[in-house]
């Protein structure tokens, strides 16, 4: 015959539950923290390096456009022309990299999903 379970155990039972249920949650914080940690870091990397490397096409790129276009039109207006082309490219990059960044974007979703559902299987176990 089985010995049945005392409310001291069932206690204890989950009280030694919820500090692992705790400590299962804390692990997964910390995972997803370092992973989204990651995910910034090769976002910025990537923006810097692509800002470096745009800057120093987009100099040679825009003065020979410039000299091409100065057949054509006044090199005054040539110029403008291609500065404010350069202009609205560099805006939409920008907007871009932004968008990466933003804060929802690096949200930890599967702890908050996690602590959500753990306390919902908390609460029907109480």
């Amino acid at each position: 015959m089985t010995k049945p379970i005392t409310i001291t155990e069932n206690i204890r039972a989950l009280v030694s539950d919820g500090i692992l249920l705790v400590r299962q949650e804390i692990a997964l914080a910390k995972s997803e923290a370092s992973e989204k940690l990651d995910q910034m870091q090769v976002g910025i990397a990537a923006m810097a390096a692509g800002a470096i490397i745009a800057l120093t096409s987009l100099i040679v790129l825009s003065q020979a456009l410039v000299v091409a276009l100065s057949n054509v039109m006044p090199a005054s207006l040539a110029a403008l022309a291609v500065g404010l082309g350069l202009a609205i490219i560099a805006f939409i990059s920008i907007k871009t990299g932004q968008t990466k960044l933003k804060g929802e974007n690096l949200a930890p979703r599967r702890t908050v999903r996690s602590v959500r559902e753990t306390a919902e299987k908390v609460k029907e176990a109480v």
